[in-house]
């Protein structure tokens, strides 16, 4: 029973939208074209290292946009997420939006050396790739705000602003304290799952994969993971899916989700909660937006961190879970205070 309760968790909690796909076997190209379109599906750019990720563009052409914005996907997702900012938002404001597919999800190379700098690295060659500029405009979500912080940390001069859409709490930050988190489940059940991660990946891997308990009887009737506002989400999202049983048989698959977990849930080379205010004449803003009703991370943490980084601006859905980005509303809201800072009062916490 625990265990079930902890790859409910993992798979609950983190994989929360499309399921991924293993990397194409897409072969480089000869020449010294940087974005290789000729043998994938989506268009890629080739990294220093050799590894290729893929992306999608929405919004205006680059050319003619006025923000440029990269979105950055969580755990079991991609490119292919679901962000529901209006089209016509898109137009009025002239936002160009890029989604990518994170190393070893959807059509990009694995990175067997994973890590919070690699993920940032990732994000700033592909924004030199495409020539976004100078600078520009990051949105993380849910695990997908680990590779956020990183950019917060190391590319601090190459963001225009920054929003962190239900970040993920790791409860092995050091600042967090003890009385805040003691009594919070998914302490102990998030440091169970590391350990299983990294000392017994057979049978992890056997367990995710085996058919006597479906996944699907562990999540789908457990209400624990979900507010009732990301129940509706599920209901009238009929191409909503959690990571399939058949695509975590493939090795490939699991063994890139698995790095992506420990990364995030591991020991950190910094603690978010001791930056600095990257900022201080304004020059760029960094925004948190958090669900009042989110079962996935709590909202008093989420507080605790504002207060610790006051610098930040805070935003809390009063009826919001887990799965913000699937409110065209919330989308709107994020994109309108982080490119021209409105701030409504109805997202001020109380």
């Amino acid at each position: 029973m625990v265990f079930r309760k902890v790859i409910g968790l993992m798979m609950g909690c983190l994989g929360l939208t499309k399921q991924p796909t293993r990397p194409a076997p897409c072969a480089e190209n000869s020449g010294s074209l940087q974005i290789d379109q000729i043998v994938c599906n989506s268009p890629r750019i080739k990294l220093s290292d050799g590894r290729f990720l893929a992306y999608r563009e929405r919004g205006v052409p680059k050319n003619k946009s006025n923000y440029r914005v990269i979105v950055v996907h969580g755990f079991g997702s991609s490119k292919e997420m679901i962000f529901m900012a209006p089209e016509e938002l898109l137009d009025e404001l002239s936002i160009y939006l890029l989604l990518f597919d994170r190393a070893g999800y959807g059509e990009s190379d694995p990175n067997t050396k994973r890590s919070l700098k690699s993920e940032a690295s990732d994000i700033e060659e592909l924004a030199d790739k495409l020539q976004l500029g100078s600078k520009f405009y990051v949105v993380g979500v849910s695990l997908g705000c680990y590779p956020t912080w990183s950019c917060l940390k190391c590319i601090p001069n190459r963001l225009a602003g920054i929003s962190l859409v239900v970040p993920y709490i790791n409860y092995k930050w050091p600042s967090l304290p003890a009385d805040l988190t003691k009594d919070d489940y998914r302490r102990g059940l998030s440091r169970w799952m590391y350990w299983v991660a990294r000392y017994t990946p057979g049978l992890l891997h056997w367990w995710l994969t085996q058919k006597l308990f479906p996944l699907s009887t562990v999540l789908d009737r457990n209400p624990a993971f979900f507010s009732n506002k990301d129940w509706e989400v599920l209901k009238n999202t009929p191409d909503y899916q959690l990571v399939s049983q058949n695509k975590l048989r493939e090795r490939s698959v699991f063994d890139s989700l698995r790095r992506d977990f420990m990364v995030a849930f591991g020991k950190w080379d910094f603690d978010p909660m001791d930056l600095c205010n990257p900022y201080p004449q304004k020059e760029s803003l960094v925004h948190i937006w958090q669900g009042y009703e989110d079962k996935v991370v709590p909202f008093q943490l989420q507080r605790y961190v504002w207060n610790k980084l006051p610098w930040i601006r805070y935003h809390e859905v009063p009826d919001g879970g887990h799965l913000l980005v699937y409110d065209s509303a919330v989308c709107e809201a994020i994109l309108r205070s982080l490119l021209l800072g409105e701030d409504s009062l109805m997202y001020r916490p109380q």
